[in-house]
């Protein structure tokens, strides 16, 4: 079973239609015990870096992270459920994150924001989230991101600067687009994650 985690943010009815096509059951859920013992669990997140933390605490998701990282129990955060894994970000002041990565979401350096809209990525070697997809588009929609290489395996993307697209890092994968929006090429990549399962 599949976790989609309920914070009060995110795309929760899409994402759960998205993952459904792999042919797991897929589950919208903010309790704690279910979304901790999940096959997997995507985090997903729409919206400001601070509110999203605030609304992943109340749910005890930051702990839930954590937990399923140290258990190697695989988990995917997408947008802002990407950035809030990282240390801190500085949109709207300087706010702490759940720091599974040491790094700081900050703004991007680009003639317009947000970077709204379909783009390529450059996938890191051995990426399994990219397999199939190496030089598909995706769809984003941030106007903050990391912009140094973490984990495992980075991938790289291009909007006025290079920023990170995507991390793998063992049991934990996270992307700054959008997968479940990204047509049959996101549809793709959630395939390739569920494989992991």
């Amino acid at each position: 079973m599949i976790a989609i985690l309920d914070y009060g943010s995110g795309n929760l009815r899409s994402a759960q239609r998205a993952f459904e096509t792999s042919g797991r059951e897929v589950v919208i859920t903010s309790d704690y015990e279910v979304a901790l013992n999940a096959d997997g669990l995507v985090v997903p997140g729409v919206g400001a870096f601070a509110a999203c933390m605030e609304g992943l605490i109340t749910v005890r998701g930051d702990q839930i992270v954590r937990e399923r990282i140290a258990a190697a129990r695989p988990t995917l955060g997408i947008c802002v459920g990407m950035q809030i894994l990282f240390s801190q970000g500085l949109e709207h002041g300087v706010h702490p994150g759940v720091g599974i990565w040491d790094a700081t979401v900050e703004k991007l350096e680009a003639p317009i924001l947000p970077h709204m809209g379909w783009n390529t990525v450059k996938a890191g070697a051995g990426s399994q989230l990219f397999n199939g997809v190496e030089d598909e588009s995706f769809y984003f929609v941030h106007s903050y991101a990391v912009k140094n290489p973490v984990g495992t395996i980075s991938t790289l993307s291009n909007y006025g600067e290079d920023f990170l697209a995507a991390v793998e890092d063992g049991a934990i994968a996270a992307t700054q687009f959008h997968p479940e929006k990204s047509g049959d090429a996101g549809l793709h990549l959630i395939k390739n994650w569920v494989q992991t399962l």
